[in-house]
């Protein structure tokens, strides 16, 4: 193992190595802004619905949760304030992340964004979006020729 890897992880660890193989320091700060801000989700369908469950433990979805449907995609924001009541406490540690969280996802063919619901339920979101079924024919088998 690493000499110091014990006390720090690799990530860490990673602002000296780029430095040392020429990538800028900026690099680290858009990943980290970026894994930060990432709202993690699972989709599935369920008969005729596209489902998206987004995790959001810790916030009010009537203040701080903004779902839209827009050209195909739909974008879940939300935003979870820090509560500032703890901070004077001796030995104030927290591993919780605060700010802004957005995802954006496309949306299958078909999918009727004016009849998108969504619901909030023990810190998890849940969005429904209702899918028609595809309509036409299928795909069409196309003949390759040699010239």
């Amino acid at each position: 193992m690493a000499e110091g890897w014990g006390r720090r992880g690799p990530w860490d660890m990673m602002p000296e190595g780029m430095r040392r193989f020429g990538l800028p320091e900026q690099f680290k700060r858009f990943v980290d802004e970026w894994e930060t801000s990432w709202l993690r989700v699972e989709q599935f369908r369920e008969g005729d619905s596209l489902v998206v469950r987004a995790e959001l433990a810790g916030i009010d979805p009537e203040k701080d949760v903004d779902v839209t449907v827009q050209d195909g995609t739909l974008t879940i924001k939300a935003e979870r304030r820090e509560s500032s009541e703890n901070r004077g406490k001796g030995g104030y540690r927290s591993e919780f992340r605060y700010g802004s969280f957005a995802r954006t996802l496309d949306l299958p063919r078909g999918a009727r964004g004016e009849d998108v619901k969504a619901s909030y339920h023990d810190g998890v979101l849940e969005v429904r979006v209702p899918v028609a079924p595809e309509s036409g024919p299928g795909p069409t088998k196309v003949n390759v020729s040699r010239d």
